[in-house]
C-alpha cells in the first residue's frame, strides 16, 4: 500500500485459456480498474448517512428534552425574562461601546492627519462637501435677504403702523 502514488491507475491482466476445435487459444486481456470515483462516492453515501443519523439523533433528544423540561421552563419564566432583557440590554450597550471605540480608533486619526494637512484618503470629498455646503448656505442667506425684504414690504401694507 505504501508503494502506491494516488494519482496511478491499477492495471490487471487476465489470461484466459480457451479450447477449441482441436486446439488451445489463449486469449489475454487488460483491464484498468480506477476506484476513484467509486470510493469517492461511497465515501460520500457513508458520510452522509452517518451525519443524517446524528441529526436524528440530536432532533429527536432536543424534542424529548423541551417534553421533561418544560414545566421548569413555565415555572421558573418570571426569573428568566427580566435576566433575559438586562442580559440582552448588557450585550448591546457592549457591542455599541465596542463600535464606537472601533470608530474612534480609526477616526481620529484621519481627522488628525485632515487637521494638520496632510490629505488622509476621502479628504478630497470632503473639501468638495464643505464647498458644497458653504455655497448652498450662502445661496439661503441671500434667498432670505430677498425673500425677508419682499415680506418686510407686505407687513408694512398690510399694518401700515408696524
Amino acid at each position: 500500500m505504501a508503494d502506491r502514488s494516488p494519482g496511478r491507475r491499477q492495471t490487471q491482466t487476465v489470461t484466459a485459456t480457451t479450447r477449441t476445435n482441436g486446439g488451445y487459444r489463449s486469449t489475454t486481456t487488460t483491464a484498468t480498474a480506477t476506484a476513484g470515483p467509486v470510493m469517492g462516492y461511497l465515501t460520500l453515501l457513508i458520510s452522509g448517512g452517518i451525519l443524517l443519523c446524528f441529526t436524528g439523533i440530536t432532533l429527536t433528544a432536543t424534542v424529548v428534552s423541551l417534553i421533561f423540561l418544560m414545566p421548569l421552563i413555565i415555572i421558573t419564566s418570571p426569573i428568566w425574562v427580566p435576566v433575559g432583557t438586562i442580559l440582552l440590554i448588557c450585550a448591546v450597550g457592549f457591542m455599541w461601546m465596542c463600535g464606537l471605540g472601533v470608530g474612534l480608533f480609526v477616526g481620529l486619526p484621519w481627522i488628525y492627519k485632515y487637521l494638520r494637512g496632510r490629505h488622509p484618503p476621502g479628504s478630497d470629498r470632503m473639501d468638495y462637501a464643505r464647498s458644497r455646503i458653504a455655497g448652498t448656505a450662502s445661496q439661503m442667506r441671500d434667498y432670505a435677504r430677498e425673500y425677508g425684504g419682499y415680506l418686510q414690504s407686505k407687513v408694512k401694507d398690510v399694518a401700515p403702523s408696524a
